[in-house]
């Protein structure tokens, strides 16, 4: 159905999405630094539900709209590529910012809200938009099968890595905000590598010229 050229192609853009700091990374880390690992857990559980209906929508056919309207999906892909490339200032800048920075003191949330804070988070994440309505249909072949199977299989590989690693940072986010912030030099590595990959896919994505598949 679908060759393993394409699977770990969305692999590789999903895990140099999700390591690159943006909304669902600064949300899920300032959670889990100032309740705990469980309050990021249950924000992690409202992410995870909006990459299941962004995964419906793709299932769906939306990307059919911007083959259709190819100067819309040119839109999509341009502010995709403007808005990464504002969090790689954010980053690069001198006093920029990252996501392990010390958290100022949040009020404490109930389960319900965390969940549906997650959720909107990750609903109104350009990097996921992208994700979904740009960059997945590229690795769907119309003669390798139904399209819509595709889109499925290809997005379910994008939620397994995206959770995987966030689950992680969710985990680690307190020791690792310790560790950088009791070493600057660390600190500016950690800046300096994401604001780079974040201004690499926003070159990338600027100059990519293909269209997604038609469902």
């Amino acid at each position: 159905m679908i060759d393993s050229a394409a699977v770990l192609g969305v692999a590789a853009i999903a895990l140099g999405m999700v390591l690159t700091p943006g909304p669902n990374m600064v949300y899920l880390v300032s959670r889990s630094i100032t309740q705990g690992r469980a309050a990021g857990l249950v924000s992690l559980a409202g992410v995870a539900f909006g990459f299941l209906c962004y995964l419906a929508a793709a299932t769906l056919g939306i990307s059919a709209v911007f083959s259709a309207v190819p100067q819309a999906y040119t839109a999509l892909k341009l502010a995709g590529a403007c808005y990464l490339g504002w969090l790689a200032w954010q980053a690069l800048r001198p006093g920029g910012h990252t996501p392990f920075a010390p958290a100022r003191a949040l009020p404490r949330d109930s389960s319900t809200r965390l969940f549906l804070m997650g959720l909107t988070t990750n609903l109104l994440n350009p990097k996921i938009a992208v994700m979904y309505l740009a960059l997945i249909p590229q690795f769907v072949h119309p003669g390798a099968g139904p399209v819509w199977l595709q889109s499925l299989l290809l997005g379910s590989v994008q939620i397994v890595v995206a959770l995987t690693v966030n689950a992680l940072i969710v985990c680690v986010a307190g020791t690792v905000a310790t560790f950088l912030c009791g070493r600057p030099v660390w600190l500016r590595a950690q800046k300096l590598v994401m604001g780079s990959v974040l201004g690499g896919l926003a070159v990338h994505l600027a100059l990519d010229r293909t269209r997604p598949a038609v469902v």
